[in-house]
């Protein structure tokens, strides 16, 4: 198996505004892959250079970054230059799942449920925004993890100070219709027509506050793996959920998250292509459920590193 994959650079902490959840992820994944017999080593992309990186000599990489400059194409951008095999997906699908707007925009392409939205600005009537989505609603900003800058708006009162936390962070903010209901997530592994889903993955946060604290912290949030739905609902949301991904160009890994509102119908909120894998994690739950264990679902990531960008041929 060290064989096989060489020298493994494990890329983690970064620069975004998830480092302390990246260093997390980076960790438990060096752990693992060391376990299974594998040379991995840890590159901090934060306190390093892409010198450093090409110096490090590295055979290929696996990315345990989160947020910008790890997560949103980039990085994948730069490791296509350096012809260095990476795992997740390539500049487009990353670039794409990082930005929600746009995420948005490809599913509702593809007739894909996600709930209405607008691109709030500077210049933004917000009142009227108010009127369109209804209230409650969501403010986030759009190029954001781990519910960082993100408010529930109950109130037409509240909006104006959800505004000015999500811009903090983006220039355009996205306000969304707020689903009320089961919050659920799905794993996914692989690319194209090999894309699977892993089983869903209910998550019960206090209060139905899924925030920082209760995703990565405190253990007051419950998870009920698989899910626990009708067997035509689950066929539903996990077809959904490969369909999402295919449609983002993802690869390699990532994680779709949804609302299943009171009436039983399933929403598309966002796509993880770099989901977090410490203690706390979704998707080694979803691959425990499917028998595998939190090493071996890396092994496996691992194994799907490549260049995404076609390389011409020699004339």
């Amino acid at each position: 198996m060290k064989g096989n994959f060489g020298r493994v650079g494990v890329l983690y902490g970064g620069r975004s505004a998830e480092r302390e959840v990246s260093l997390m992820s980076g960790q438990g994944v060096h752990e693992a892959l060391r376990s299974a017999g594998i040379d991995a080593q840890l590159f901090d992309t934060g306190r390093y250079t892409l010198v450093d990186l090409i110096n490090a000599g590295f055979d290929r990489v696996f990315i345990a970054l989160h947020g910008r400059y790890g997560e949103d194409g980039t990085l994948q951008g730069a490791l296509e230059l350096l012809n260095l095999p990476y795992t997740g997906s390539g500049p487009l699908g990353s670039s794409l799942s990082m930005d929600k707007i746009m995420t948005k925009k490809v599913w509702l392409q593809q007739q894909l449920p996600t709930p209405a939205f607008a691109v709030l600005t500077q210049d933004s009537d917000l009142d009227q925004v108010a009127r369109d989505l209804g209230l409650p609603m969501i403010i986030k900003p759009p190029h954001e993890g781990s519910t960082l800058g993100v408010t529930k708006v109950d109130e037409l009162a509240q909006l104006h100070s959800a505004y000015t936390l999500a811009s903090q962070y983006d220039d355009d903010v996205l306000a969304e219709q707020f689903i009320k209901g089961r919050e659920l997530t799905v794993p996914l592994l692989g690319s194209g027509k090999t894309a699977r889903a892993l089983p869903i993955i209910e998550i019960v946060a206090p209060d139905g506050n899924y925030d920082y604290e209760h995703k990565y912290v405190s253990n007051d949030t419950q998870y009920v793996c698989p899910a626990e739905l009708a067997p035509e609902l689950t066929e539903s949301i996990l077809r959904i959920a490969e369909q999402a991904y295919v449609a983002l160009g993802c690869e390699g890994w990532g994680r779709a998250d949804f609302m299943l509102d009171e009436a039983g119908k399933p929403w598309l909120l966002e796509m993880n292509t770099s989901p977090g894998m410490t203690s706390h994690s979704l998707v080694p739950m979803g691959a425990k459920a499917a028998g595998m264990t939190y090493a071996e679902l890396c092994v496996e990531i691992l194994s799907t590193a490549r260049c995404k960008v076609q390389q011409p041929s020699a004339a």
